[in-house]
């Protein structure tokens, strides 16, 4: 096989985390007689998140507790404080994408080791491997890293683990994954379920969904690169 290992981002690859995001607002602020919509929640979450992540480090619950003030409040909504924490107890239920499970249960009867690089808490990131069918090998997260990519932590602890292995990483965001994994040298499939345009990036390879995915790996020539490890 041309890669050993296979890490995947979690939330927007494996995870329909838009989904999850906007059915979680709407069910709380409904309970609150409030009216919310869809896209602008969304394009809301995609501007307040980083930026809160990119302050410094604090724990994902507290991210999302945050996120939730700051897009209500932007939208209209001012969250109650005993409703804070309405995004970190709805994040376990968030589903899958269609094509995941089958795709990584393809992968795994292929022999790829299977890992994921997730911007959440340990705790958080057990409770979506409950709707995920195969076993993952390498789980690293902004908990244990301190971190939050798109900065390098994830990258260079997955490195380190892995000890030259031959590794290629997925993804579906550009911002997050796509751009840091190539600006170290680790070869990165982006997941363009949108068909968003890629600008200046290069990825190794780009797909559609998972599916595309697995037909892409068994097309690739033996012998990829190994990537060394970082410090």
């Amino acid at each position: 096989m041309r890669y050993e290992v296979i890490t995947f981002d979690c939330y927007g690859t494996l995870i329909d985390w838009e989904a999850g995001i906007a059915e979680a607002f709407r069910t709380a602020a409904q309970a609150g007689g409030v009216a919310l919509d869809r896209q602008a929640v969304l394009a809301a979450y995609a501007h307040i998140e980083p930026a809160i992540q990119a302050r410094g480090y604090l724990p994902y619950r507290e991210v999302l507790a945050r996120t939730a003030a700051e897009v209500g409040a932007r939208l209209g909504w001012k969250v109650p404080a005993e409703r804070m924490g309405f995004l970190a107890e709805s994040l376990p239920n968030w589903p899958p994408f269609s094509d995941t499970n089958r795709a990584l249960q393809a992968l795994a009867a292929q022999g790829y080791t299977l890992g994921i690089l997730s911007n959440v808490d340990d705790d958080l990131l057990a409770g979506t491997l409950e709707h995920l069918r195969v076993r993952f090998d390498l789980l690293i997260t902004a908990q244990q890293v301190r971190s939050y990519k798109p900065a390098e932590g994830h990258f260079v602890e997955a490195g380190r683990r892995l000890a030259g292995r031959r590794w290629l990483h997925v993804a579906q965001s550009l911002f997050h994954d796509v751009a840091p994994a190539t600006a170290r040298g680790i070869p990165v499939v982006w997941v363009n379920r949108k068909g968003e345009p890629r600008g200046a990036l290069r990825p190794t390879a780009e797909v559609r969904d998972l599916g595309e995915l697995v037909e892409w790996l068994e097309r690739a020539p033996p012998g990829g690169p190994r990537v060394a490890a970082t410090r």
